[in-house]
């Protein structure tokens, strides 16, 4: 199947429902944290994400690879790409509103440049990259606030605490590119990574959680759950790759301008959250950020002015 370099209806469609999905992470984040601790909250989600993805392979007659290496790399990428963020993530939305996290976890590619410059010989800093990831980082600070110099508050805590998710994502990013080298395909990637992570926090959320003795959450907090497990998880890594494989992973990246906008807007509606001005300014610089590094302001751009017959070697040597 051929990637598409212009998406059409189908991945607008499945774009902007994988944004809702991963968007909706963060409002479910947000009632559930109210009743369970983030251990046992992150435990139950790649849980009940691991059984449904498990079921899935089952019945594609696709079961998960038995190699040891193969599942050595499982428990890495659980590690960076579930246990450490999802922690990270409910820990900093017990403090802070759904909408700031989801905007200060959009900062998740402007890492992910920094990292690939360092540890990737083939995806090196360019000049736009290096303009756009200053963009960004001046919207972090913009958001963070005077917080910042006033001490050390829970909430400043809160949002370093969901940048440090971003930075482990990024991570991922690098140690996620083995796996097709090792012949994994996405989904059956996507399922070991859940399954380790669920081996993993077990019995680290049973021995400091000790969630027996929790009282049993109301049924609003079930479903929460239920929704981060089923729908932001496993319905979301589903999407996602279909997505990857039909428009291609420059288009699917779009998705983090998207993210934040359904976080607030859930937020808003149903959990009475409200967002400064400055929150809104720093989505603003991060999203630019993001779009110099993208590139496609100036792909448009020069796409426009060759349609006007004039003569785009102003354009040479730009990182596009």
């Amino acid at each position: 199947m051929s990637v598409r370099r212009t998406m059409g209806s189908a991945e607008w469609t499945m774009l902007i429902t994988l944004s809702l999905l991963w968007g909706g992470s963060f409002f479910f984040n947000g009632v559930a944290v109210k009743a369970l601790p983030p251990l046992t909250l992150v435990f139950l989600r790649v849980a009940l994400a691991a059984l449904t993805l498990n079921a899935v392979l089952i019945l594609r007659g696709t079961p998960l690879p038995l190699d040891r290496r193969i599942w050595a790399a499982f428990f890495g990428m659980g590690l960076l790409n579930n246990v450490v963020p999802f922690t990270l993530i409910v820990w900093g939305q017990t403090h802070i509103a759904s909408g700031v996290a989801s905007i200060l976890n959009a900062t998740t590619p402007l890492f992910a440049v920094i990292a690939a410059h360092l540890f990737l010989a083939d995806e090196k800093m360019s000049a736009n990259r290096v303009l756009g990831v200053l963009a960004g980082f001046s919207g972090v600070i913009l958001m963070i606030g005077p917080s910042a110099l006033t001490g050390a508050t829970v909430n400043l805590w809160a949002q370093c605490a969901v940048l440090g998710a971003a930075i482990s994502y990024s991570f991922a990013g690098i140690f996620g590119r083995r796996f097709k080298a090792m012949g994994v395909s996405p989904l059956a990637t996507a399922t070991g990574q859940v399954t380790a992570s669920a081996i993993l926090l077990a019995p680290i959320a049973a021995f400091i959680d000790m969630p027996w003795r929790l009282a049993f959450p109301a049924p609003d907090v079930w479903l929460s759950v239920a929704g981060i497990a089923l729908l932001s998880t496993a319905l979301a890594y589903i999407l996602y790759f279909r997505i990857l494989s039909s428009a291609g992973a420059t288009n699917i990246a779009l998705v983090t301008f998207l993210i934040p906008v359904s976080a607030i807007l859930l937020g808003a509606l149903f959990l009475g959250e409200r967002l400064m001005p400055r929150h809104f300014g720093g989505l603003a610089l991060i999203a630019i950020g993001l779009a110099a590094i993208d590139g496609r302001p100036v792909k448009v751009v020069r796409r426009w002015v060759t349609a006007r017959g004039e003569d785009p070697e102003a354009f040479k040597g730009r990182d596009i």
